[in-house]
């Protein structure tokens, strides 16, 4: 078929409250779930980003899908690097981290939901994570690399907090004025941004 039909996906950015609230568990994968993941994923896809939890699409739930990129993976890779990057993209429902590790890295992050503002986010180099999956089963793994700071960036948003939230009050101040701008924007849209692929 030579012509498809678009789609039109939103993400919402800071200032919606529903980036603020703590979300409710899945209580069962029903096909609203899985529709809902798919509708992530493409989300994720339309706006290049590499993970995305339910409260950015406006659902306050515990779903998030990850598509972080195979060669992302570094010299010493983690067990979880190993088994779920060759499964993306992922969704997972209800995850946790269960613990962290005392080392600490500290790297630029940005987010779909505050496009194009960047700052440095210290956090845990591995964290050992426990997820439901769309399937039924469940998933536990010691993660590190993108896919670590990935899914403690992801999981932050079913708690209602944003990367900018981790940020020194030097690289704040930095990034203030952009914050301000965004937060225009938001006022004026609805605090949604669109793509349309």
């Amino acid at each position: 078929m030579l012509f498809r039909s678009k789609k039109r996906y939103t993400v919402h950015t800071m200032g919606d409250p529903v980036l603020r609230t703590v979300a409710e568990p899945v209580r069962e994968v029903t096909p609203e779930i899985r529709e809902l993941a798919e509708t992530m994923i493409g989300a994720m896809r339309a706006f290049d980003g590499i993970g995305l939890a339910a409260p950015q699409v406006g659902r306050s739930l515990r779903l998030v899908v990850f598509d972080i990129p195979a060669d992302s993976i570094g010299e010493s890779p983690s067990p979880g690097e190993l088994a779920l990057l060759p499964k993306m993209p992922l969704a997972v429902v209800n995850p946790e981290i269960l613990t962290v590790s005392e080392n600490c890295c500290v790297r630029d992050e940005g987010c779909l939901s505050v496009p194009d503002i960047y700052a440095p986010v210290v956090r845990p180099s591995r964290v050992v994570f426990r997820a439901g999956t769309l399937d039924g089963g469940v998933i536990e793994y010691e993660c590190g690399g993108l896919l670590g700071r990935c899914i403690q960036h992801e999981l932050d948003h079913l708690d209602g907090h944003l990367f900018i939230d981790r940020v020194s009050e030097e690289a704040l101040r930095e990034i203030s004025r952009d914050l301000k701008k965004l937060q225009r924007f938001g006022e004026k849209h609805h605090y949604h941004r669109v793509a349309v692929k």
